[in-house]
């Protein structure tokens, strides 16, 4: 691997660089950096969590001229959340050498986004349609634009913005430098690159399987009625310090959430029909720990740029392969280790055996744990918490009081006494949750009118063949 030090940046970004903590440069950084500082366009396929956002930032930011108070670079994202995070590391990257980036999403109040733009930011990270309505109003003007990139392009045009980029696209400066990354690369893509970018280099990171090798995949194999109590079995089990459960729809998502702190553990929701402020607020208590997990759409498959997270637990597995690996992407970023836990229900086996075949991996079938083992699991980390009380000599205030009781009270009791009272036990509060239906393959689903379970479809409507359709809706990813 190469260091930031070998690729001849600017002293301000490469103290930016080391105060960030990055020292070696990742797969896609080592490969992509140098060539975007060569000014070649660039396409680059590299699984989620490999550290894109550097490998297209660090060249940017070279590039760019603090003393020139106009947009120089424009950064395109699918989400409002993945705008926000490219946005913080950009300025990150940026600090040092005053180089200023601004988000622009929806959601945002729109005078405020004015009014930041008259700061003079020298990049825009933007979502495609509120990009769009600043250039109508004439309120972001690109014609001095030197750099251009489309994150997560995929995703983009699977959520439908394919026309809104073209449009882009066609009124920034012919001159530019183009980055195009994505997790894959189907015809449509191909196609925009071929249309929009000057010979390209493709640059694609192989990974060991196509799921991150760090994380450690497992699948239970459970009715469809008792996934929620396996769900809490598992989480008492794992004890994840930061966790992502990934559901079908967003009424599952409010569901999941509502019950998981209805049984005492600390969670919050995050979909499509939340207000900017409201996903501020769930983003911003998982960040510094206040809660312990997030519920989510697959809106925020790709959007969350989290680290932090060590476990995925799938309650409802997606539609298609790409979903499985962008959710499985969530953890084990950057080889850091990570769990991703799939419940599946007998009806959900046949796609989630397609899945496995997608992503050429067969995943482990684990035997569901039984309540005494996750009790037992939560009785032996509340004896780790006692002894690095112990360890870390905090006790001892306590001491006087301990021997008191040991004069009417045998020791293994009163230790007895306060595991019972330090563990968390499982909850058996009911809950109800709405029957979220189930992928199907077409093979196993009769008749003539096949259909997704759970939900009807117009006659002769094929997703798979219209979803790159120009007279799709915008956005399909509304009603999630």
């Amino acid at each position: 691997m190469s260091t930031f030090y070998e690729f001849g940046l600017n002293n301000a970004l490469i103290k930016a660089v080391s105060n960030m903590g990055f020292e070696e440069a990742t797969s896609i950084q080592e490969q992509a950096i140098p060539v975007a500082l060569k000014g070649q366009d660039i396409i680059g396929q590299a699984q989620t969590g490999t550290g894109k956002t550097a490998a297209f930032g660090i060249p940017m930011i070279e590039k760019c001229d603090p003393h020139h108070n106009y947009i120089q670079g424009l950064v395109i994202t699918p989400t409002r959340e993945l705008a926000i995070q490219v946005s913080e590391e950009l300025n990150s990257l940026g600090q040092y050498k005053k180089i200023k980036t601004l988000p622009i999403y929806g959601g945002q109040n729109i005078e405020r986004q004015i009014k930041a733009l008259k700061n003079k930011p020298h990049i825009i990270v933007a979502t495609p349609g509120r990009l769009m309505d600043h250039m109508r109003r004439k309120l972001i003007r690109l014609q001095h634009l030197t750099t251009v990139i489309l994150d997560e392009a995929d995703e983009m045009l699977n959520m439908g913005f394919r026309e809104d980029i073209e449009t882009i696209l066609s009124d920034v400066p012919d001159n530019r430098q183009t980055m195009l990354f994505s997790a894959t690369m189907p015809q449509p893509i191909q196609d925009l690159a071929h249309r929009f970018m000057q010979e390209p280099e493709f640059i694609r990171i192989k990974a060991k399987g196509i799921t991150v090798s760090s994380t450690e995949q497992y699948c239970y194999k459970v009715h469809e009625k008792e996934k929620f109590d396996v769900l809490c079995r598992l989480l008492d089990l794992h004890s994840p310090e930061a966790a992502i459960i990934f559901a079908r729809t967003k009424k599952r998502v409010d569901e999941i959430s509502d019950a998981l702190n209805k049984r005492g553990y600390f969670a919050e929701a995050i979909h499509g029909d939340l207000t900017q402020p409201q996903r501020d607020s769930a983003m911003n208590k998982f960040k510094n720990g206040s809660i312990e997990i997030l519920v989510a759409t697959d809106v925020a498959a790709r959007g969350l740029d989290i680290g932090s997270v060590t476990h995925v637990y799938n309650f409802d597995i997606p539609q298609d392969p790409d979903n499985y690996v962008h959710r499985i992407g969530r953890t084990g970023r950057l080889g850091k280790p990570g769990i991703a836990a799939t419940l599946v229900s007998s009806r959900e086996m046949n796609h989630f055996e397609l899945i496995e075949r997608s992503i050429r991996k067969n995943i482990p079938r684990k035997p569901v744990p039984t309540i005494s083992e996750s009790l037992e699991e939560q009785q032996r980390l509340t004896a780790r918490k006692l002894f690095q009380v112990i360890e870390n000599n905090e006790h001892r205030l306590y001491k006087t009081t301990a021997l008191k009781m040991l004069e009417d009270a045998q020791a293994a009791n009163l230790l007895a006494a306060a595991l019972k009272l330090l563990t968390r036990e499982p909850d058996q509060t009911p809950v109800h949750l709405t029957d979220a239906g189930s992928w199907t393959t077409k093979k196993n689903q009769p008749g003539k009118n096949r259909k997704r379970q759970g939900q009807h479809r117009k006659p002769g409507n094929n997703a798979k063949k219209n979803s790159y359709n120009k007279s799709r809706p915008k956005n399909k990813y509304k009603s999630m």
